[in-house]
């Protein structure tokens, strides 16, 4: 099992996701362009397993990379981050397209189109790295350990078969069960699910549910 996950990001979902790796075995590197933000963070753990350094830096400590970042700046984040310090590995892209116009009757507004994805556009930049798509479809308190009546479901995508494994693995000791819908195409329908997920709590201040999908 890979152990060391670099995220990238130094806001909310970066450290509710950095708390749930370390929760569940875990070493974490938090990415940030200034480590002043998670000094706080990062003094509530040993440092065995939880450190603070550059973009690069957690990018190079990581086995499996999260982007945490928003949508608008990841392209740039990785940008600066050496092509070395991504190909082979497992990124996690849990970034939505959101751009900076006000919702819309509570719909957000995406700087993309359903012709192509945000996630589509990280892996034509970065060919070497695997991008799974996840986390993207709730808000971080449901992130890991989500509390419902029934198990919820995280749709995952990415075209490379053992990341989307190891992506598994990881949603499943956190709490979710996990429906691969294929190759990075279908992060066209994933990412817009964000928008949904948050109309309730745009409209109605309702922010506590989750995504099931139902078989028969």
């Amino acid at each position: 099992m890979s152990t060391n996950v670099g995220i990238i990001g130094s806001g909310s979902v970066a450290k509710i996701l950095g708390e749930g790796f370390i929760k569940y075995g875990y070493q974490v590197m938090l990415g940030t362009r200034d480590a002043g933000k998670l000094a706080d963070w990062a003094s509530g753990h040993s440092k065995e397993v939880a450190a603070v350094g550059s973009f690069a830096d957690a990018a190079a400590f990581g086995d499996i990379i999260v982007l945490a970042v928003k949508g608008t700046a990841v392209l740039d984040v990785l940008s600066k981050i050496e092509a070395a310090s991504l190909d082979g590995k497992t990124v996690i892209d849990a970034t939505n397209p959101i751009s900076g116009e006000p919702p819309e009757n509570g719909v957000l507004k995406y700087f993309t189109s359903l012709e192509k994805s945000l996630m589509e556009k990280l892996q034509e930049a970065h060919l070497g790295a695997h991008f799974v798509k996840a986390f993207n479809i709730v808000g971080g308190a449901f992130m890991v350990d989500p509390d419902f009546e029934s198990k919820p479901t995280m749709f995952i995508c990415g075209n490379e078969p053992a990341a989307k494994a190891e992506v598994v693995d990881i949603l499943d000791k956190f709490g979710w069960e996990v429906e691969d819908f294929g190759g990075v195409e279908s992060a066209r329908a994933i990412e817009p699910l964000c928008m949904l997920w948050c109309i309730p709590g745009m409209l109605e201040g309702k922010w506590s549910h989750a995504f099931k999908l139902l078989k028969k």
